[in-house]
């Protein structure tokens, strides 16, 4: 069942209000964040008394990535922040300098409100948790480790550089990608052999290969939180027929350092496994745009490109156009805004994307 029109306009207005607060916390000189008074001051205008609601953010330019490499992290600190101590996250860096994005709780926010979305007969409580994936410089594995924690368990980790991968794909070693997953792979398995797990996050390309090793059901696990760009429907319907077996709460989502954490719907007889995505609204919000007039929007059931914007009392980060395209979809219960389906590399009808392990 849709959210109904009055649904729909009151998570609008939640969204307004939530904009105007955190633009003024953000240029505001008591609370504001260095780059975006600097960045106001030459703007010529003052968005802290400006911005009235989101569509007023279609003012401000594209977020450039180059600001979260070329820039020292301090810029991005918040007057209300300083003296803290920060996180800092980096995001893939496969193509030089990584994007960094500082931060102190936000994942904490993101990933207790997925926990709420989980149920416990997929993910038991006070039990174990696998993650195989990327740790180090990401902020996936603190994320993943605190919802385990949220839910009263605890993680065993299995290390990844998927930069790594991604190098040698590109160069046409594929018999060293083949290596590396077996290597990776073979470890999980060895946990999961010795090890009662219940829950585990993984990349669709690793929850395959696991599958090829081991039976997942008989080895104790009952729901998997997989990450991943890539999921047409066809590779769904293989994943959750074949590796999950129908037996295995299956819950993709879409996320990276910059966004936090967009869940998916369950899926339905109707949806011919199109996975769709909804943004953690109102700390972020998606929009799928005309890649070539980004302020328009594209019509329900069209392809158009990812536009982020984030929206927290750390972070503030309007039209950043994601390396990703997807379907524009309708609102559907619970969520009360658009969601982005059948997400992928921007481009890939045109050319081929090394998406490595993911």
């Amino acid at each position: 069942m849709n959210p109904d029109s009055a649904t729909i306009k009151a998570a609008q207005e939640k969204l307004d209000a939530h904009v105007r607060e955190i633009v003024q916390w953000h240029f505001s000189p008591e609370t504001g964040t260095p780059f975006w008074l600097d960045w106001a001051k030459k703007a010529g205008w003052n968005p802290a008394t400006e911005v009235k609601c989101f569509a007023d953010l279609l003012r401000f330019p594209h977020f450039q990535d180059e600001w979260l490499r070329d820039l020292p992290n301090e810029v991005w600190v918040p007057r209300k922040y300083q003296g803290r101590p920060f996180n800092i996250f980096e995001t893939g860096g496969t193509t030089g300098m990584p994007k960094q994005r500082i931060g102190w709780d936000d994942y904490k926010v993101d990933y207790s409100e997925f926990s709420e979305k989980l149920k416990d007969e997929h993910f038991p409580r006070n039990h174990y948790w696998l993650m195989v994936g990327p740790t180090g410089p990401r902020r996936l594995r603190l994320a993943v480790e605190h919802l385990a924690n949220v839910r009263g368990s605890s993680c065993y980790f299995v290390d990844l550089d998927p930069r790594w991968v991604k190098k040698v794909i590109g160069n046409k070693h594929f018999d060293q990608a083949r290596a590396y997953m077996d290597h990776v792979v073979d470890q999980a398995v060895t946990i999961l052999k010795h090890r009662k797990i219940s829950g585990m996050f993984t990349t669709p390309k690793l929850l395959e290969a696991l599958g090829e090793k081991i039976n997942l059901w008989d080895a104790g696990i009952r729901g998997v939180f997989c990450g991943g760009t890539t999921m047409a429907p066809q590779y769904t319907r293989f994943i959750v027929e074949e590796v999950l077996e129908n037996r295995i709460g299956f819950y993709p989502t879409y996320g990276n350092t910059l966004m936090g954490l967009a869940a998916s719907v369950p899926l339905r007889p109707g949806d011919n496994y199109s996975i769709t995505y909804y943004a953690p609204q109102p700390r972020a919000v998606l929009r799928i745009v005309h890649p070539d007039k980004t302020e328009q929007a594209k019509n329900y059931g069209e392809w158009g490109r990812v536009e982020l914007t984030t929206l927290t009392k750390e972070f503030f980060m309007p039209r950043f156009l994601e390396r990703d395209e997807a379907i524009r979809r309708e609102p559907r219960a619970p969520y009360a805004w658009d969601g982005v389906a059948e997400v992928r590399p921007f481009g890939a009808m045109e050319k081929n994307i090394v998406e490595g392990v993911y």
